[in-house]
């Protein structure tokens, strides 16, 4: 559930959001354990599926983006003026912004306010988990120095059969909301595409992670400001808790975890942050069964370890040797340069959030 994109594999659903590389962690945010940021990071975004669900209870899911969107914006632009970071400049960087911010933030963000009309948080948030499936599907298309090896193949495989397990497919899927389960994976595929777009058009563009994902973040708020007006019509009353569920899904799922998985991926490096991704629908199903008290089926915890696993296969790696011998450094697992930041190009945060 995050908002803006890495340019290259896991991470980042959905939602999550750096685009290349990392920013120093700051002060305060090393004062605590990494370990204890990463349990953070994974509670906020594992809730935001039932932040949407009870924001969808007051607000039309158009309204429930938008404000999602602008109190994300507000914590980004704060962030900004307090490390005196600049927006980036060119017309062809924020052109590239513009599309990233529809792929990764607008259109998902929108999809899955409107699946929850229909379907429980708990299957959003598995649908969600979908997301490395359906970016390396794209990737044999789109990235041709990303071939798979035949246990990525095999997970992509795994993981597949685990959607149609959740979705009970042996039962002709009765009882299910096709319309709200088909809006949720679509939310996932739109991930995988605004990543890979990401990848290969702002990668190494020399502005930092906060600047660009902050400026993405805002481009989205102004598609739906001009979008929800036209859909949407204002609320008779404003309801409190609701609101309370817009606000937190602005300012912790989408503004404030993104800092903080800034912080997590320069310290431990986008491999171990991306580890985040697994744990957003275990705590999404467990946030939507303790809390709204959704029923849950056998097949519905049964297909989401499955597609668990098939995603984590599908981001092995198969390992390289250099010339002389040495141990290959990907591209994944390298250090922070100086300043904090990834080299140019290097993967970010999480894939997979809300």
């Amino acid at each position: 559930m995050s908002p803006a994109a890495p340019p290259s594999p896991p991470q980042p659903s959905p939602a999550s959001p750096s685009l290349t590389g990392a920013a120093l962690p700051s002060r305060g945010a090393r004062l605590l354990d990494w370990r204890v940021r990463f349990g953070v990071l994974a509670l906020i975004w594992g809730f935001s599926f039932l932040f949407i669900k009870v924001g969808t209870e007051g607000f039309a899911p158009f309204q429930v983006t938008f404000g999602r969107l602008l109190f994300g914006t507000a914590v980004l632009a704060v962030a900004l003026v307090v490390k005196r970071d600049r927006l980036p400049r060119g017309a062809r960087v924020w052109g590239h912004l513009t599309v990233a911010a529809f792929l990764l933030n607008a259109l998902p963000f929108s999809l899955f306010a409107y699946a929850e009309l229909t379907i429980p948080s708990t299957l959003a948030g598995i649908c969600n988990a979908t997301t490395p499936l359906w970016g390396m599907l794209l990737s044999l298309v789109a990235l041709s120095e990303d071939r798979p090896t035949r246990i990525r193949a095999a997970g992509l495989g795994i993981g597949f059969m685990g959607v149609l397990t959740v979705l009970g497919a042996w039962q002709g899927f009765s009882g299910l909301d096709v319309t709200g389960t088909a809006l949720a994976l679509l939310a996932s595929f739109s991930y995988a595409v605004g990543w890979i777009y990401v990848r290969r058009t702002l990668s190494g563009t020399g502005v930092s992670n906060l600047s660009l994902a902050g400026s993405q973040v805002g481009l989205a708020t102004l598609q739906l400001a001009v979008v929800t007006p036209l859909f949407t019509s204002m609320p008779e009353s404003v309801e409190v808790v609701p609101l309370l569920a817009v606000i937190a899904l602005g300012a912790l799922g989408t503004g404030y975890a993104m800092l903080l998985q800034y912080g997590v991926v320069a310290e431990v490096g986008p491999t171990t942050a991306s580890m985040v991704t697994y744990f957003i629908p275990v705590i999404a199903t467990a946030a939507g069964v303790a809390v709204l008290g959704e029923q849950l089926t056998w097949n519905t915890p049964v297909g989401a370890v499955i597609v668990l696993a098939g995603a984590a296969l599908t981001q092995t790696r198969a390992s390289r040797r250099t010339p002389t011998g040495g141990a290959h450094l990907s591209a994944q697992d390298a250090p922070p340069t100086r300043a904090g930041r990834l080299p140019a190009g290097v993967g970010g945060p999480p894939r997979a959030k809300p």
